[in-house]
C-alpha cells in the first residue's frame, strides 16, 4: 500500500454522519431541557412540587427515545415517542394495565376519569390547585405532548427558533391563570431553556450569529408576553369564575362546583394550614360560601352575589339574639374570591373594604378577583336558640324563594323524606329527623372520600338508597334538597370545620374544608345542621341538635331507611358496587398516600425502568466514552496518539460487522476494512494516511504531530459507520457493540510483510 506525497483535501463543508449525530444528540438533550425549564412556570398555579417528578420522568422517556431512534424518519421518531408517553402514563395513572404498563381497555377508561376529575378541578379550582391524580394526569399528558412536539420541530425538523412557539404555550398559560406575575426565576429559567435549544443547533459564521440574535430577541418577546398576560388574566376561583365584572353585577351565574375544590383540599396527604383564629368562645364552623341553587344530577351551584355593603357594617340588619364576640384571623395561606366569617357577622375592619362586599341574602363577604388578605377582625353574633325555641317558631317566611325551589327534583326523594319525618310535626324536627337518619346509631350512611357508584337514573335517589357511602358534599346535598321538599328553606354552607386547639389560637387547614347545611326558621335566621357522620371528631354538634336528640331518646326509634312504599332507583344488569367499609372510629378520615396522589404509581416500577434503560444503554454508553478517549488521544499527537486511532478504526469496523482481527498486520487489516466497507477511493487514501502514520510511530518511532490524524480519522470512523444501515441491526449493534466483546490487545502487530 503505497504512501500519497500529495497534500490532503480539505475538509468538506457539511458536517460529517457523526458530527451530525452528535448534533442532534445535544439537540435532544436541550430539548427536553427547555421543556423542563419551561415546565417550571406551573409553580404559579399547581401547589407543590410532586408534579414535576412525572413530568421529569415523560420527557426523559421522550428525549432517551429521540436519541435511540435518531436515525430513523421524523415522523417515525415521533409515533414511537408518542408510544412510549402512552405506556408511560398506563404504569402512572391506568387500571388493569397488562404487565403494568401495557394499555388496556380499563386503562383508557381510567384516562377519561382523570380528564373528567381535572376538568372539572380546572373549571372551579382556584391556582395554585391540588396536585390530583387527574391533575397530574392531565399535566404529565401535556408535558409528553409538549416534549414530543418541541423534538420534532427543533431535532427533527431543524427548525429550534420554532420551538418557540409550542414552549411560549408553557409559560402563557400559567400566566393567564395566575393571579399574580409568574416568579421572576421561572421565566429566567424558560428563557434560559429557549436560548439553549437555540445554542444547540447553533451553525456557524454569520448564520448561527444570526440565528442566536433572533432567537434571543424571540425569547425577550415571549417573556414580556407571558408577564402581560399574567398580570391582565383573570383568575379560577375556589367555586369558578364570575361571568360579570362587576361587584355583584347582572352577570348571571357563576357557573360552579365548588364542591371540587372542597375534595381536593381534602384529599391533600399532607394538610396545609390556612388560619389561626382567636377570641372565639367555642368551637365554631367558619363560612365561605353558601350554595342556593340545586340542579338535579349535577349538584349544588352558587348564583352571583348580589350589590352588597360595605364590611364596616352594619353587616346584619337584626343579628338577633345570642353571644357577642370580637374575631381575630390571622391569614397563613388562604386566598379566594370569598372572606371566611363565622356567625352572623356584624362588622368586619383590617381589610382593603374597597373591594370587598357582603352580600346579605347569602351571608357572603366576596370580592370580583381573588385576594389574600394578611388578617381581618371581625364582630359576630353566635346564635344559642334553643331546641324548644326553634320547635316553636312561627311566622312568616321572609326568605328569597330560591331556597325552597325544588325544581328538578325526583318525586322519589319527598317521599324518602317523607317517610324519615313522618313523625316530625315542625320544621325543626324535620331537620332533627334528618341528622339523625345520616348520623344517628341506626343510620346505614357511612363517610368516605371514595363514593359509592349510582347504578340509577338520579344521583341523589342512588345515594339514598343504593350507595349510602359519601363524604359532607353527598350529605350536606342531600339534607338541603330534603328539607326543601317539606318546606322548609334551606341552603348548603362551605367552609371550614372549627379545626385544632392551638398554644392560644385555633388552627384551620385544609383538612378541614366542610359542607354543611343551614336552615331558615322565623325569627331565628339561618341555622346550622350538620348531617356529615364525621368519625374523627372534627363535627361541631350545636347544642339544640344535642337537646333535640335526648329529648328523642326515650322516644320511639326511627326507621334507619324507608324500605316500603318507596320506589328504588331502576338498577342496571350489572351488580352494584359493594358499600365501603367505615373507617376505624379512632383514626382520622383517610388521606391519599403519596402514590395515591401520583396516580397509584409505586416507586419500584420507575426503578425497574431505570434499571432497564441502564442496561440497555451502558455498553452504548460505555464503548461512547472509550471513542470519546481514543479521539482525543489521536487528535493530541505524540506518544501513544497511533494506537489510539487504531484500536478506534478496528471497534469501529468491529462495530459494523466486520470480521477483522488482531492476529493480522496493519496493512492486512486495511484491506479487510475496503472489502468489509465497500470503501470508496477518497476513504481508501485517508485509511493510507491512517496507516502511514500508524507504522511511522511503532517501527519508526516517529509519533504522529498533533492534528495529524484528525481529519483521516474522522473521514475513515464516518465511512465504516455509515456503512452498515438503519436498520434493526443498527439498532441491535448500537445498543451491543461487538467491539466491547472482542477487547483489542495490547501487543503490537506484526511487521508489515
Amino acid at each position: 500500500m503505497s504512501t500519497p506525497t500529495a497534500a490532503r483535501p480539505a475538509p468538506p463543508a457539511t458536517a460529517s454522519p457523526p458530527e451530525r449525530g452528535r448534533v442532534r444528540r445535544v439537540a435532544a438533550v436541550a430539548a427536553g431541557l427547555a421543556v423542563l425549564l419551561a415546565g417550571t412556570c406551573l409553580v404559579a398555579v399547581v401547589r407543590g412540587g410532586t408534579w414535576f417528578t412525572d413530568t421529569a420522568l415523560v420527557v426523559a422517556v421522550v428525549t432517551g427515545l429521540g436519541v435511540a431512534l435518531q436515525r430513523l424518519p421524523g415522523p417515525v421518531v415521533a409515533l414511537g415517542q408518542l408510544l412510549g408517553v402512552l405506556l408511560l402514563l398506563t404504569g402512572l395513572f391506568g387500571d388493569g394495565a397488562v404487565a403494568g404498563f401495557l394499555p388496556g381497555p380499563a386503562a383508557f377508561g381510567a384516562f377519561a376519569d382523570h380528564l373528567t376529575e381535572a376538568a372539572a378541578q380546572i373549571d372551579s379550582g382556584i391556582a395554585p390547585v391540588v396536585p390530583t391524580p387527574g391533575m397530574l394526569f392531565l399535566i404529565t399528558a401535556a408535558f409528553g405532548l409538549l416534549a414530543v412536539i418541541v423534538h420534532a420541530t427543533s431535532v427533527s425538523a431543524g427548525a429550534p427558533a420554532a420551538a418557540g412557539v409550542p414552549l411560549l404555550c408553557a409559560v402563557a398559560v400559567p400566566a393567564a391563570l395566575s393571579d399574580t406575575l409568574l416568579p421572576w426565576w421561572a421565566v429566567a429559567c424558560a428563557v434560559a431553556g429557549y436560548g439553549l435549544l437555540l445554542v444547540a443547533r447553533e451553525g456557524s459564521g454569520r448564520r448561527g450569529t444570526t440565528l442566536v440574535t433572533g432567537g434571543v430577541a424571540v425569547v425577550a418577546a415571549a417573556g414580556v408576553l407571558g408577564l402581560l398576560l399574567g398580570s391582565a388574566a383573570t383568575v379560577v376561583g375556589t367555586a369558578g369564575r364570575f361571568a360579570g365584572g362587576g361587584t355583584g353585577g347582572d352577570g348571571g351565574a357563576i357557573g360552579l362546583n365548588p364542591f371540587t375544590s372542597l375534595r381536593g383540599q381534602l384529599t391533600q396527604s399532607d394538610p396545609v394550614e390556612l388560619f389561626r383564629t382567636t377570641g372565639l368562645p367555642r368551637p365554631t364552623y367558619l363560612r365561605a360560601l353558601t350554595l342556593s341553587d340545586y340542579r338535579a344530577n349535577s349538584g349544588w351551584a352558587a348564583a352571583t352575589p348580589r350589590p352588597g355593603v360595605p364590611l364596616a357594617g352594619p353587616l346584619t340588619e337584626d343579628p338577633g339574639a345570642g353571644e357577642r364576640v370580637r374575631v381575630a384571623v390571622q391569614n397563613v395561606g388562604f386566598r379566594d374570591y370569598w372572606l371566611p366569617l363565622y356567625g352572623r357577622p356584624e362588622s368586619v375592619t383590617g381589610v382593603d373594604a374597597g373591594r370587598w362586599a357582603y352580600d346579605r341574602s347569602s351571608g357572603i363577604a366576596y370580592t370580583p378577583r381573588p385576594r389574600e388578605e394578611e388578617a381581618w377582625e371581625q364582630t359576630a353574633v353566635l346564635p344559642a336558640p334553643s331546641a324548644e325555641d326553634l320547635r316553636s317558631a312561627t311566622g312568616p317566611v321572609r326568605v328569597d324563594p330560591v331556597y325552597r325551589d325544588t325544581t328538578g327534583v325526583d318525586p322519589r326523594v319527598a317521599q324518602i323524606t317523607a317517610e324519615v319525618t313522618r313523625d316530625a310535626p315542625t320544621a325543626f324536627d324535620k331537620a332533627i329527623a334528618l341528622v339523625e337518619y345520616f348520623t344517628g346509631p341506626a343510620s346505614q350512611f357511612r363517610y368516605s372520600l371514595e363514593t359509592a357508584q349510582g347504578s340509577g337514573d338520579d344521583a341523589l335517589v342512588d345515594f339514598l338508597t343504593v350507595g349510602r357511602t359519601g363524604y359532607c358534599e353527598q350529605f350536606a346535598s342531600a339534607m338541603a334538597v330534603m328539607l326543601r321538599t317539606q318546606g322548609v328553606p334551606a341552603r348548603v354552607a362551605v367552609g371550614f370545620t372549627a379545626g385544632t386547639e392551638g398554644d392560644g389560637y385555633r388552627s384551620v387547614s385544609t383538612r378541614d374544608a366542610h359542607a354543611w347545611v343551614e336552615a331558615w326558621f322565623p325569627g331565628h335566621g339561618w341555622t346550622t345542621f350538620d348531617p356529615t357522620p364525621l368519625t374523627d371528631g372534627r363535627t361541631v354538634v350545636p347544642p339544640y341538635v344535642l337537646e333535640a336528640v335526648g329529648d328523642a331518646a326515650a322516644g320511639a326509634e326511627r326507621p334507619a331507611a324507608p324500605e316500603d312504599g318507596v320506589p328504588q332507583p331502576e338498577r342496571r344488569a350489572e351488580a352494584p358496587r359493594p358499600t365501603p367499609e367505615p373507617p376505624p372510629a379512632d383514626l382520622p378520615q383517610p388521606d391519599p398516600t403519596a402514590a395515591d396522589q401520583g396516580g397509584g404509581f409505586p416507586v419500584l416500577i420507575p426503578l425497574v425502568v431505570l434499571s432497564v434503560v441502564a442496561v440497555l444503554a451502558g455498553p452504548a454508553l460505555a464503548r461512547r466514552a472509550l471513542r470519546r478517549r481514543r479521539l482525543a488521544a489521536a487528535a493530541a499527537g505524540g506518544p501513544g496518539a497511533g494506537r489510539a486511532a487504531w484500536e478506534e478504526v478496528l471497534a469501529t469496523s468491529r462495530d459494523g460487522g466486520s470480521g477483522v482481527s488482531d492476529g493480522d498486520t496493519v496493512r492486512g487489516t486495511a484491506r479487510t476494512m475496503v472489502a468489509a466497507h465497500a470503501l470508496g477511493a477518497t476513504t481508501q487514501e485517508e485509511l493510507r494516511e491512517i496507516v502511514r502514520l500508524v507504522e511511522a510511530e511503532w517501527y519508526g518511532d516517529e509519533p504522529p504531530p498533533p492534528g495529524a490524524l484528525a481529519h483521516p480519522l474522522e473521514a475513515v470512523l464516518a465511512a465504516i459507520g455509515g456503512s452498515d444501515g438503519r436498520g434493526w441491526r443498527s439498532w441491535a449493534r448500537t445498543l451491543l457493540p461487538r467491539s466491547l466483546v472482542t477487547t483489542v490487545t495490547e501487543r503490537l502487530p506484526a511487521k508489515a510483510g
